[in-house]
């Protein structure tokens, strides 16, 4: 008898196996992320602005909802706001492209607006635990460091700002993990001033983000409404890019 806390290999494979993925709309997309968002895991994107993370954000809260042959969990998500930039028109536009009914796909999606880092953990605190009476299989928290950028200023609040995010984070993942739900998390960007050659560009949270989300993946804006993902890190998935577009329809395929 194996002592609390520890379990076979095979019994976290029979429980990985019930993971399920949400289609991203982009087949592109889906392939580079192995079928799609995938549940028991957080999926951070990070980029700058206007590089497509509140679109896929909004996009993947109209996906979950669809049936599960068309890259669906039949399920409602929960929406944290944090910057302000949730528009329930997107998810019309987006609902319609997709034949669902607006008002239907409106009612499924819980959003919640965070007003500083303290309140934004509550709420997820408490998304974790309605998430199984709302059948709820997506949280997003758009975007998960804004707040605590803006609180923590300078470099004498930095070590308790990291341990705070920290906390945040892996309550985030061990709520993944019990309610089997996906966790989509936007990062923003900062500029390195020490880089030389390449891009400048590293997202911010430092060492604890890079860490906790299973999937961390880089967006960023190319020719018109096209858009470059980059997968940055994966425990099973190798590193890739994939193209897709940001429509009025939604994230589709070039």
């Amino acid at each position: 008898m194996l002592d609390i806390g520890f379990e076979t290999a095979d019994l976290l494979l029979e429980r990985r196996k019930n993971a399920g993925r949400i289609t991203t709309g982009s087949k592109a997309l889906d392939d580079l992320f192995g079928g799609g968002i995938e549940t028991q895991s957080i999926t951070e994107m990070y980029g700058s602005f206007r590089s497509g993370k509140t679109q896929m954000a909004h996009q993947l809260a109209v996906n979950v909802q669809l049936p599960s042959d068309q890259g669906g969990l039949e399920a409602t998500a929960i929406y944290i706001d944090t910057e302000g930039t949730f528009r329930p028109e997107r998810l019309v536009d987006m609902a319609e492209a997709l034949g669902l009914d607006p008002a239907k796909v409106l009612k499924n999606v819980i959003w919640a607006r965070a007003y500083n880092s303290d309140h934004q953990i509550l709420l997820c605190d408490q998304a974790m635990e309605m998430a199984s009476e709302k059948n709820a299989k997506l949280l997003v928290v758009d975007s998960v460091t804004s707040h605590f950028r803006a609180e923590y200023t300078g470099r004498g609040t930095l070590a308790a700002r990291q341990q705070k995010l920290n906390k945040h984070l892996h309550h985030l993942q061990r709520g993944a993990e019990i309610n089997n739900m996906a966790v989509y998390i936007t990062n923003q960007v900062m500029a390195r001033p020490d880089a030389f050659f390449g891009d400048p560009t590293a997202p911010v949270g430092g060492h604890v983000l890079a860490h906790v989300p299973q999937t961390r993946c880089y967006l960023r804006k190319s020719k018109g409404e096209r858009r470059i993902c980059r997968l940055v890190d994966s425990p099973n998935l190798p590193e890739g890019e994939a193209v897709f577009t940001v429509t009025k329809a939604g994230i589709r395929d070039p």
